[in-house]
């Protein structure tokens, strides 16, 4: 048993108001059952309960056993004070007020229902199961399931808000630099997307704003920071770049990181850092008003398109400096360009059009259910459960509610959780 099975029974009244007395057999009627309080101090606060018909206002505090008061030291602490009703799943010993009388004590297991304890139970103790509710969920409404995808994308959204917020208390609130950060840490992808943002943070981006109208300068600052153009390099494009480089470390006072954090091994040819790094340094120059344009864009089409740049001509044939390869585009797939909607620029166009005041979710949920759902594995066992992704809404939604709420057995909090629960 858990305090919070305690807390959402007490908040949703899902309990027999039918002779509810005390341990003392002091008739209770709750009249307000208070605020649920997740700070410190008592759990619900401004409660008002008729005990033997004299009405008390105060606060509610609950254990699963009485015992857990003293555990808590709250006889210590003034804060508890005003507690009028101790609400407890077991009663094991008795609690005394200052003026030396029992606390009145509503033991609460007399009064929940054996079906309500044995849902709570079947959902929260399978340690072996993908999600708590594998076997119940496929029978859940299904507009309450849609509903509450919906709610879990935002969740998600305001999430990866907060790392943008961050990355724009940095810059001055410059939305142009955090594309540029972000964009580089989706480049990366998983494996190097750290090592990518810690690139793109290296330089202050009135440089790249400076040097970007040279194909060559903006594709030489990123690889010269990045430190692949630290060694003794052959042919002449590697030298120029080089070259290039070295004028704009002297030039811009700049310091490069260590390119070994850059990982190759188990990569795929068309995801080496290299590769990324001279498609992102030929995006930086090919869209000059990058920022502006994204956030003028709202059809997944527009985006592959804006997407749609030439590499230069000498990663057509390479994946790394040293080997020549055959010939290819190396364009950016459209799968690739799903991963920068989901992780980039929805959520950067979230946190712009709420800097404006403007921000409307009917402005956000169009274009991400334009996106194709991702595919991992979270997503494929939730396919087994008959639980489809028809959109990244959904997909993005299912891994919020599995990281976040299944996995902390957070099922008091969920929407199918309490569905459940009441059925």
């Amino acid at each position: 048993m858990k305090e919070e099975f305690l807390y959402y029974v007490w908040q949703h009244k899902m309990f027999s108001n039918v002779n509810l007395r005390t341990l003392n057999s002091e008739e209770i009627y709750i009249v307000k059952s208070g605020i649920h309080n997740k700070n410190t101090g008592p759990d619900f606060l401004n409660s008002q309960v008729k005990i033997d018909k004299q009405l008390w206002f105060g606060h509610i505090e609950m254990h699963v056993k009485s015992s857990d008061w003293y555990a808590h030291r709250h006889e210590e602490d003034v804060n508890y004070d005003a507690v009028i009703l101790h609400v407890v799943w077991e009663h094991d010993v008795p609690v005394f007020m200052k003026n030396n009388k029992p606390l009145p004590t509503l033991e609460l297991k007399n009064f929940v229902s054996k079906e309500l304890l044995e849902n709570y139970k079947s959902l929260v103790y399978h340690q072996q199961r993908f999600i708590p509710c594998e076997n119940q969920i496929v029978e859940v409404d299904k507009f309450l399931l849609n509903n509450w995808l919906e709610r879990l994308y935002f969740e998600r959204l305001e999430q990866k808000s907060t790392f943008i917020k961050d990355l724009l208390l940095n810059t001055n609130a410059d939305f142009e630099a955090v594309l540029f950060q972000l964009l580089a840490k989706n480049f990366g992808l998983k494996v190097n997307g750290d090592s990518f943002l810690q690139l793109a943070k290296s330089i202050d981006f009135s440089v790249v704003r400076k040097v970007r109208l040279d194909e060559d300068q903006i594709t030489a600052l990123l690889f010269g920071q990045a430190g692949f153009l630290e060694e003794d390099l052959q042919g002449a494009y590697s030298q120029q770049l080089q070259q290039k480089y070295n004028y704009l470390k002297h030039k811009y006072t700049l310091d490069s990181i260590s390119k070994a954090q850059f990982q190759f091994f188990r990569m795929r040819p068309q995801n080496f850092p290299t590769i990324r790094i001279a498609q992102l340094a030929s995006l930086m120059f090919t869209h000059q008003n990058l920022f502006s344009k994204l956030m003028n864009c709202n059809k997944k089409e527009d985006f592959y398109t804006l997407f749609n740049f030439e590499i230069q001509e000498f990663w057509k044939t390479h994946y790394t400096f040293d080997s020549e390869s055959k010939k290819s585009a190396k364009r950016l797939s459209k799968s690739f360009i799903d991963l920068i909607l989901i992780n980039t620029i929805i959520p950067l166009k979230f946190v712009y059009l709420q800097s404006r005041g403007v921000v409307d979710e009917e402005q956000i949920i169009p274009l991400i259910k334009q996106v194709s759902p991702e595919k991992n594995r979270i997503i494929s066992n939730f396919l087994q459960l008959k639980i489809k992704s028809k959109n990244a809404l959904e997909s993005q939604a299912l891994l919020e509610l599995k990281n976040n709420y299944c996995k902390k057995k957070r099922c008091l909090q969920c929407a199918i959780g309490n569905s459940l629960l009441k059925n």
